[in-house]
Protein backbone atom coordinates (compact mmCIF):
# COMPACT_ATOMS: atom_id res chain seq x y z
CA UNK A 1 0.00 0.00 0.00
CA UNK A 2 1.19 3.50 -0.85
CA UNK A 3 0.64 6.45 1.42
CA UNK A 4 -2.20 8.78 0.53
CA UNK A 5 -0.50 12.14 1.06
CA UNK A 6 -2.63 15.19 1.86
CA UNK A 7 -1.05 18.63 2.05
CA UNK A 8 -2.73 21.02 4.47
CA UNK A 9 -2.22 24.78 4.30
CA UNK A 10 -3.49 26.42 7.51
CA UNK A 11 -3.47 30.03 8.69
CA UNK A 12 -3.37 29.27 12.38
CA UNK A 13 -3.40 26.33 14.79
CA UNK A 14 -6.10 23.77 14.10
CA UNK A 15 -8.65 23.28 16.82
CA UNK A 16 -9.31 19.75 18.03
CA UNK A 17 -12.65 19.82 16.19
CA UNK A 18 -11.05 21.01 12.94
CA UNK A 19 -8.38 18.29 13.16
CA UNK A 20 -11.04 15.62 13.75
CA UNK A 21 -13.12 16.95 10.85
CA UNK A 22 -10.15 16.83 8.48
CA UNK A 23 -9.16 13.34 9.61
CA UNK A 24 -12.76 12.16 9.15
CA UNK A 25 -12.51 12.95 5.43
CA UNK A 26 -10.01 10.13 4.97
CA UNK A 27 -10.96 7.52 7.58
CA UNK A 28 -12.50 5.20 5.00
CA UNK A 29 -9.34 4.99 2.88
CA UNK A 30 -7.47 1.70 3.01
CA UNK A 31 -4.08 3.30 2.28
CA UNK A 32 -2.27 4.97 5.17
CA UNK A 33 -2.89 8.74 5.16
CA UNK A 34 -0.15 11.23 5.95
CA UNK A 35 -0.92 14.91 6.44
CA UNK A 36 1.78 17.43 5.57
CA UNK A 37 0.96 20.70 7.35
CA UNK A 38 2.22 24.03 6.04
CA UNK A 39 1.80 27.11 8.21
CA UNK A 40 2.97 30.55 7.07
CA UNK A 41 5.20 32.42 9.47
CA UNK A 42 3.26 35.62 9.04
CA UNK A 43 -0.50 35.78 8.72
CA UNK A 44 -1.03 37.29 5.28
CA UNK A 45 -4.77 37.62 5.81
CA UNK A 46 -4.33 39.59 9.03
CA UNK A 47 -1.79 41.81 7.31
CA UNK A 48 -4.21 42.55 4.45
CA UNK A 49 -7.13 43.10 6.83
CA UNK A 50 -5.03 45.47 8.96
CA UNK A 51 -3.85 47.36 5.91
CA UNK A 52 -7.39 47.74 4.60
CA UNK A 53 -8.59 48.89 8.00
CA UNK A 54 -5.92 51.56 8.22
CA UNK A 55 -6.22 52.74 4.62
CA UNK A 56 -8.94 55.36 5.10
CA UNK A 57 -7.20 57.07 7.99
CA UNK A 58 -3.80 57.19 6.35
CA UNK A 59 -5.04 58.04 2.87
CA UNK A 60 -7.84 60.42 3.74
CA UNK A 61 -6.28 62.15 6.72
CA UNK A 62 -2.75 62.22 5.39
CA UNK A 63 -1.40 60.36 8.42
CA UNK A 64 2.34 59.72 8.24
CA UNK A 65 3.61 56.17 7.98
CA UNK A 66 4.78 54.47 11.15
CA UNK A 67 8.53 54.07 11.22
CA UNK A 68 10.23 51.27 13.12
CA UNK A 69 13.89 50.63 13.67
CA UNK A 70 15.56 47.37 12.68
CA UNK A 71 15.65 46.11 16.29
CA UNK A 72 11.86 46.57 16.56
CA UNK A 73 11.33 44.79 13.25
CA UNK A 74 13.59 41.91 14.31
CA UNK A 75 11.62 41.56 17.55
CA UNK A 76 8.33 41.48 15.62
CA UNK A 77 9.74 38.86 13.22
CA UNK A 78 11.02 36.74 16.13
CA UNK A 79 7.63 36.98 17.83
CA UNK A 80 5.84 35.97 14.61
CA UNK A 81 8.16 32.97 14.17
CA UNK A 82 7.68 31.89 17.81
CA UNK A 83 3.88 32.15 17.48
CA UNK A 84 3.99 30.20 14.21
CA UNK A 85 6.15 27.44 15.77
CA UNK A 86 3.67 27.09 18.63
CA UNK A 87 0.70 27.06 16.24
CA UNK A 88 2.38 24.35 14.15
CA UNK A 89 3.15 22.23 17.22
CA UNK A 90 -0.46 22.64 18.44
CA UNK A 91 -1.78 21.67 15.00
CA UNK A 92 0.37 18.53 14.82
CA UNK A 93 -0.75 17.59 18.35
CA UNK A 94 -4.42 18.09 17.41
CA UNK A 95 -4.07 15.91 14.31
CA UNK A 96 -2.20 13.22 16.24
CA UNK A 97 -4.85 13.18 18.96
CA UNK A 98 -7.47 12.75 16.21
CA UNK A 99 -5.62 9.61 15.12
CA UNK A 100 -3.78 11.10 12.14
CA UNK A 101 -0.16 10.85 11.06
CA UNK A 102 1.20 14.34 10.43
CA UNK A 103 4.37 16.26 9.69
CA UNK A 104 4.71 20.00 9.44
CA UNK A 105 6.81 22.96 8.52
CA UNK A 106 6.74 26.74 8.59
CA UNK A 107 6.70 28.48 5.21
CA UNK A 108 7.21 31.97 3.85
CA UNK A 109 5.26 31.90 0.55
CA UNK A 110 2.13 29.78 1.15
CA UNK A 111 1.16 28.97 -2.44
CA UNK A 112 4.70 28.28 -3.66
CA UNK A 113 5.30 26.07 -0.60
CA UNK A 114 1.99 24.26 -1.21
CA UNK A 115 2.88 23.55 -4.83
CA UNK A 116 6.38 22.39 -3.89
CA UNK A 117 5.12 20.09 -1.12
CA UNK A 118 2.42 18.53 -3.33
CA UNK A 119 5.10 17.78 -5.92
CA UNK A 120 7.64 16.58 -3.32
CA UNK A 121 5.32 14.04 -1.65
CA UNK A 122 3.25 13.26 -4.76
CA UNK A 123 0.24 14.66 -2.88
CA UNK A 124 -3.15 13.30 -3.82
CA UNK A 125 -5.03 16.38 -2.63
CA UNK A 126 -4.60 19.71 -0.91
CA UNK A 127 -6.78 21.15 1.83
CA UNK A 128 -6.68 24.83 2.69
CA UNK A 129 -8.17 25.76 6.04
CA UNK A 130 -8.79 29.47 6.58
CA UNK A 131 -10.98 32.03 8.22
CA UNK A 132 -13.59 33.45 5.86
CA UNK A 133 -11.99 36.19 3.77
CA UNK A 134 -14.84 37.98 2.08
CA UNK A 135 -12.70 40.49 0.18
CA UNK A 136 -10.00 38.03 -0.92
CA UNK A 137 -12.56 35.40 -1.90
CA UNK A 138 -14.61 37.92 -3.85
CA UNK A 139 -11.62 38.93 -5.95
CA UNK A 140 -10.32 35.33 -6.25
CA UNK A 141 -6.92 36.21 -4.77
CA UNK A 142 -7.31 33.91 -1.79
CA UNK A 143 -5.05 30.91 -1.29
CA UNK A 144 -7.64 28.46 -2.62
CA UNK A 145 -8.14 30.28 -5.91
CA UNK A 146 -4.37 30.62 -6.35
CA UNK A 147 -3.79 26.95 -5.50
CA UNK A 148 -6.48 25.74 -7.91
CA UNK A 149 -4.77 27.66 -10.72
CA UNK A 150 -1.33 26.24 -9.81
CA UNK A 151 -1.86 22.62 -8.69
CA UNK A 152 -2.89 19.53 -10.57
CA UNK A 153 -4.66 17.95 -7.61
CA UNK A 154 -8.08 18.51 -6.00
CA UNK A 155 -8.12 21.48 -3.62
CA UNK A 156 -10.65 21.58 -0.80
CA UNK A 157 -11.23 24.86 1.04
CA UNK A 158 -12.61 24.53 4.57
CA UNK A 159 -13.51 27.28 7.00
CA UNK A 160 -12.18 27.09 10.53
CA UNK A 161 -14.61 26.30 13.33
CA UNK A 162 -17.52 25.47 11.00
CA UNK A 163 -18.97 22.01 10.53
CA UNK A 164 -19.52 20.58 7.06
CA UNK A 165 -23.26 21.37 7.40
CA UNK A 166 -22.57 24.97 8.38
CA UNK A 167 -20.30 25.39 5.39
CA UNK A 168 -22.96 23.92 3.12
CA UNK A 169 -25.31 26.70 4.19
CA UNK A 170 -27.38 24.76 6.71
CA UNK A 171 -26.01 26.55 9.75
CA UNK A 172 -23.98 29.62 10.52
CA UNK A 173 -21.80 29.30 7.39
CA UNK A 174 -21.23 32.04 4.88
CA UNK A 175 -24.42 33.16 3.24
CA UNK A 176 -24.69 34.18 -0.40
CA UNK A 177 -24.55 37.83 -1.43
Amino acid sequence: MADYDVVLLVEQALSTADAARIHSLHESLEDPVTYHVLLPVDDAAARVEAAMGSLPSSELLGAPGVLANSADLAAVEDDARDRAKKALADTLAALTSAGATATGQLVEDPIEALAAKVKEVDGREAIILTRPHVVAGFFHVDWTAQARRKLGVPVLHLLEHETFDEQAGEGEGIQGF
